[in-house]
């Protein structure tokens, strides 16, 4: 069930997500996940900014009743669920440009003023470090 990844900054992209709230796929039979998995890969390739955090993909990150929803982590960082995107490159871009923020916060803890416009209203859950809580 579990398969090792490399450590380090990286979102999480359920690669099984509904393509929208209402539709499981798109015209062409792919989920929305998937389609947001090979948006945040283009849009990495083409921005040298945007490659030190890894896109890593599981089935099903049980956000069901949301859609696109993708977690960032990094270690000894709180990290992030986030739902509810398009699956484009906008929201591509805005995930990875927040997460690489992430990373350089001390604690995972990015200030609202450098948050991307486009991951504004998205979060859905914060989970803390391994041996830690938030305070």
């Amino acid at each position: 069930m579990l398969a090792p990844v490399p450590a380090g900054p990286s979102v999480v992209v359920c690669n099984t997500c509904r393509h929208t709230a209402n539709a499981q796929e798109d015209a062409q039979g792919r989920r929305g996940g998937a389609v947001l998995e090979a948006a945040m890969r283009s849009v990495q390739d083409a921005d040298p900014a945007l490659q030190g955090v890894q896109i890593q993909t599981m089935p099903c990150l049980f956000a069901c009743s949301r859609h696109c929803t993708v977690h960032i982590r990094a270690p000894g960082k709180v990290g992030y669920v986030l739902g509810d995107f398009a699956p484009d490159a906008d929201a591509a871009r805005a995930i990875l440009e927040y997460a690489v923020r992430h990373a350089a916060s001390e604690e995972g803890r990015v200030p609202f003023r450098e948050w991307p416009q486009g991951v504004k209203g998205h979060f859905i859950t914060r989970t803390p470090p391994e041996g830690f809580v938030c305070t």
